[in-house]
């Protein structure tokens, strides 16, 4: 583990900032997110281009969300028992192809000379690899937190960390929506390999950590069972993971974004950009508030509460036909979500012991794929059968059930304090 004199400072708001690989692992984190969240947004418009239909976009989801959930508990495994780095630098060499193979897909001249419906399935099959990628980067990612700082100072890392991924996310999103306006799918996608490139480097550059697996020799199987089997005997995080899912998985508007901005809002590429990245702005915000405010008690209550606010803010935005007013319920969802991430993150990571954190982070990463990228195609499906704005009307009022039933069926939830 680093260990850096000024970390000991513990009541500043910035001492985990102070140790050098944990700044490596920001840098890392930050553009690597960059990437991911231009490739969404720029994907997103593009396939609303090819197709404008709301099920085909649901499909761009569910290829990422099938290999991301399906290979979770393997890559839990194989996260415990390898070197956290090496396997998180794969993992973005890997995801550097996938963005090439996606520049040339959106060349003008391959939708002209292989057809529009080449160019789709092909997007498809690409998404499928970006998934792989983020079934073992997930798990790599928050396994290896825990080893650039010292425990005690956790809670101040994940904030930074969420702060870092939600900053990245917001410019992700707005600044694909202006260059795909601008300089088009080519340079954008240049930009993205440019992101990883940088985010490679940052993270070359922090040392290999010890494996701190107890059983180096334990069969798969059984290993991945250890760690779903902690999950679920730990209520707090069983609870905090459930919510999460359940109110994203029917909550979630992001793939329904491209239909608002064009056909409803009629805002265009830019427009849309800011949409998208509405929700991440006010995530934002407010963790940064939360990183020199930190929550002090009554979280797990807070939690359910902040739930139900995403959940209302999600139907305001399904009835606005006013630019301003949706951009403003987006952006209260995603503050009201960011109290959430943080929440969630610091149960992730107090409750889980060193051995097992690739396990549980995989777990964890299910949660999160299936309420993501399930909930985008759920939204496509539902808006397909239900309409646009029905789909999503109907999203946030089974998130304010969600949080009805878990206010009476998860009381240790609802008591939790850290």
């Amino acid at each position: 583990m680093s260990a850096d004199p000024v970390a000991n400072d513990q009541s500043s708001p910035f001492v985990s900032v102070r140790i050098k690989e944990f700044r490596l692992f920001i840098i890392q984190r930050f553009f690597f997110i960059m990437g991911m969240r231009m490739i969404a947004t720029v994907i997103g418009w593009k396939m609303y281009q090819l197709t404008k239909n709301p099920l085909a976009l649901a499909f761009v989801g569910l290829s990422e969300a099938v290999p991301a959930i399906s290979l979770a508990l393997y890559s839990g495994h194989v996260v415990d028992k390898s070197d956290k780095r090496t396997l998180l630098l794969k993992m973005l060499v890997f995801y550097f192809l996938c963005s090439a193979a996606f520049l040339f897909i959106t060349f003008q001249h391959t939708e002209l000379s292989l057809g529009k419906k080449f160019v789709q399935f092909a997007i498809y099959g690409v998404m499928f690899c970006t998934g792989v990628v983020r079934s073992f980067s997930g798990p790599a990612t928050s396994s290896i937190l825990a080893q650039l700082v010292p425990k005690t100072i956790l809670p101040n890392a994940v904030t930074w960390s969420s702060t870092t991924w939600l900053t990245a996310s917001v410019l992700g999103h707005a600044s694909a929506g202006f260059l795909v306006a601008y300089t088009g799918y080519t340079g954008t996608f240049l930009l993205i390999m440019l992101y990883i490139t940088i985010a490679a480097i940052a993270l070359f550059q922090i040392e290999r950590k010890p494996i701190v697996h107890s059983n180096k020799g334990q069969a798969t199987w059984e290993s991945v069972k250890e760690g779903v089997r902690y999950v679920f005997k730990t209520r707090e995080l069983l609870g905090a993971l459930s919510l999460d899912m359940l109110a994203v998985l029917f909550g979630g508007t992001t793939a329904m974004i491209p239909f608002f901005a064009g056909d409803i809002l009629h805002v265009g590429a830019i427009g849309f950009g800011w949409l998208n990245a509405a929700a991440d702005i006010g995530s934002m915000i407010i963790i940064l508030t939360l990183t020199f405010f930190p929550l002090r008690k009554k979280q797990g209550m807070l939690l359910l509460f902040v739930v139900a606010g995403f959940g209302l803010s999600i139907i305001i935005f399904g009835i606005s036909t006013i630019y301003w007013l949706s951009f403003f319920a987006l952006l209260v969802s995603g503050a009201l979500d960011g109290i959430s991430v943080v929440i969630r993150g610091t149960i992730l990571q107090l409750k889980t012991p060193d051995e097992m954190r690739g396990r549980v982070s995989a777990v964890n990463s299910m949660f999160i794929n299936s309420s993501n990228e399930i909930g985008a195609f759920e939204s496509g499906a539902a808006a397909k059968l239900l309409g646009i704005v029905p789909s999503v009307i109907f999203g946030g009022a089974m998130t304010l059930l969600v949080v009805t039933t878990m206010w009476f069926k998860a009381p240790t939830l609802r008591k939790f304090e850290y």
